[in-house]
């Protein structure tokens, strides 16, 4: 579904403040893969999620998706093959719009535009029915401004608005960092629901190492620039987070030392 062929990235190349952020890396998801992925600070996590998205392009290699070249493709243009949750609540809504016309947008994403704008009343029975899935009391509140509502609720909103044409690539962006404990395992375990109903391949990079190792079949960890383990389902079923971090640090060859990662 995913193929990353040879990607590589350089901020300010050639200059004094030359940042490798990508070199050369290969990756491939195949349908249905849930990959969760880990990295300190400078790891390549964030360039790895743009570079996927059409936020950034590549300097070298090919990406594709569902056999799509989209090396070359911006980030509009991919549109319909791609969802994406972002670490802030703030970001992928439109605060000033309502629920319903939020999700006319998405349901809308990739298709071609006409000049008029407005939410049948099937489209409206369609947002409620998908709304309950989130378990919010949000499909009671389709004429309500987004920016009104709790940072989960946005956050499921979000997640729902990413998933609502069953994109062919998930892109979970540490979507339960800037909530509360409660909040997040809400989150979490509607992110599993709908992953799983739906049968989305999704790469979801996260802080938490307890779900790095509990939620999907797989997981990455990055290292300057570097793929440096990749842990199959059947390995990382058994794993602890203490074991994790062992292997984190015995791959890096040094301790681990960033405070803000969750050990569970």
């Amino acid at each position: 579904m995913l193929t990353i062929s040879k990607a590589g990235k350089v901020f300010n190349a050639g200059t004094i403040n030359e940042k490798v952020a990508l070199k050369k890396i290969d990756l491939h998801l195949a349908p249905g893969d849930f990959v969760t992925v880990i990295g300190g600070n400078g790891a390549g996590k964030s360039t790895l999620m743009n570079l996927i998205s059409g936020g950034l392009l590549p300097d070298s290699g090919k990406i594709t998706i569902d056999g799509q070249d989209v090396t070359r493709k911006k980030e509009h243009q991919r549109a319909s093959l791609i969802g994406r949750v972002f670490q802030d609540p703030m970001a992928g809504t439109a605060p000033n719009m309502s629920i319903e016309e939020n999700l006319a947008i998405a349901y809308g994403r990739g298709k071609s535009r006409t000049l008029s704008f407005g939410v049948s009343a099937a489209k409206r029975e369609l947002f409620r029915e998908q709304l309950k899935v989130l378990d919010q009391g949000l499909e009671n509140r389709l004429k309500a401004k987004v920016g009104l509502l709790s940072g989960g609720q946005r956050q499921a909103l979000s997640l729902l608005m990413a998933t609502f044409t069953k994109p062919k690539i998930l892109l979970l962006d540490e979507h339960t960092a800037a909530l509360d404990p409660k909040r997040a395992a809400l989150i979490v375990d509607l992110t599993r629901k709908i992953v799983e109903q739906n049968k989305l391949t999704t790469l979801m990079v996260t802080h938490n190492m307890e779900q790095a190792l509990h939620m999907g079949n797989r997981l990455l960890m990055l290292h300057e620039g570097n793929i440096i383990l990749d842990i199959p389902q059947e390995k990382k079923q058994q794993m602890t987070t203490k074991d994790l971090l062992s292997a984190f640090e015995e791959a890096r060859g040094e301790a681990f030392t960033e405070d803000r990662y969750i050990l569970g």
